[in-house]
């Protein structure tokens, strides 16, 4: 077993830890600061047209202070009369003057109020928003399917869940990157940033309401303490792990795992086979990636099939899940099929075939 010590695994746990919050899909918008940006960019064009107009008619305006009205107090009038302000030390005094400012000059600073005080309500309206979004997913989110990392791993593994017909509504992804949580929500998918190892943000995850539960990290000791973790928050949920090394994998197990895939070992043993036959790898390649060519579906026994053999029933069965067990299609002990059974089929990939994946959790070796 290479797992690291205490001291190691708390220094992991550091580096990663972030504060976690949910992040859920959304329209391709502007970044905020660049809708801030624009917005005090169009109120500085209406300061500007404001000054501009009061300085074109600037004989009908007078100052206070020295009579005349030049161009940094047609500024400085657009200034305060826009915000509300209104000193009074420069006033409209001809009649073209004072209907420049009735027609002309209140329409802008309505114009000016609105971008200002828009952006703010903007701002907050957009927060509410998003709290209400948030307690809305929470409350009607129930047996989805929680992916802890969102590498090479995680994201092969939501889209071949997702081939078989599960929505991406369905899916709520954990990683402590903020760049993988944006690229999760970019494609669909509830994203949550923070430490899967930290049961609080499993909790953000809604782990507890869980049906499935993928868990694919980086590193092999942390995808222990996700697993015992989630396994605690949720006794029922089907966990599958991925795992570097083959000694690891028991561990795992021990954790509460109900499956573990040695990802070095699978892709060591997919190369062997390619070297003994380039077209046997393919083909098992091509059996693990689901909707394209071959696919293997699990399925329940229908009743035309129930007391057939496996070799009697219309598709190629490779195996028959009874109760716990998992019997090869010419296991003896087969006989004939029940109908609670379930058969391990391959298919041809059509999206007729697409069935949801049996949701019990598999017996623990």
């Amino acid at each position: 077993m290479k797992l690291p010590g205490h001291d190691a695994i708390a220094r992991q746990a550091d580096e990663h830890l972030v504060p976690h919050r949910v992040k859920l899909p959304r329209k391709v918008v502007e970044r905020p600061i660049r809708q801030v940006v624009k917005r005090l960019v169009m109120a500085l064009a209406v300061l500007v047209a404001t000054a501009l107009i009061v300085y074109a008619d600037r004989e009908g305006y007078h100052d206070n202070a020295d009579g005349s009205v030049d161009l940094l107090d047609a500024f400085y009038y657009a200034t305060v009369t826009l915000s509300t302000t209104g000193y009074g030390d420069i006033t409209p005094v001809s009649d073209g003057a004072r209907l420049a400012n009735i027609f002309v000059i209140t329409p802008l600073r309505v114009l000016f109020l609105i971008i200002l005080v828009g952006t703010t309500l903007e701002v907050l309206t957009e927060r509410t928003r998003e709290e209400w979004r948030l307690n809305r997913w929470r409350s009607v989110l129930r047996d989805h399917t929680v992916v802890v990392g969102f590498g090479t791993k995680g994201r092969s593994a939501i889209q071949t869940v997702c081939a078989t017909g599960l929505k991406k509504e369905q899916v709520v992804v954990v990683d402590p990157s903020s760049k993988a949580i944006d690229a999760a929500t970019a494609e669909g998918y509830a994203g949550v940033v923070g430490d899967a190892t930290r049961s609080e943000v499993l909790k953000r995850a809604e782990v507890h309401k869980a049906r499935q539960i993928i868990i694919a990290p980086q590193r092999d000791d942390t995808a222990v303490l996700v697993t015992l973790t989630a396994r605690q928050l949720n006794r029922g949920a089907k966990i599958v792990a991925a795992v570097r090394e083959e000694e690891n994998a028991p561990l795992l197990r021990q954790s509460g795992a109900d499956a573990v895939i040695t990802s070095s070992g699978a892709a060591g043993r997919l190369l062997g086979l390619s070297v003994l036959s380039p077209a046997a790898g393919m083909v098992m390649e091509d059996l693990i990636q689901q909707g394209s060519g071959l696919d293997l579906v699990e399925r329940p026994v229908v009743r035309g099939e129930a007391g057939k053999t496996p070799r009697e029933t219309d598709d190629l069965v490779v195996s028959v899940v009874r109760g716990h067990r998992v019997l090869g299609y010419d296991d003896p002990s087969v006989g004939t099929l029940q109908l609670t059974d379930r058969l391990i089929t391959i298919v041809r990939a059509t999206p007729g075939n697409q069935v949801t994946p049996d949701t019990r959790p598999l017996p623990h070796g």
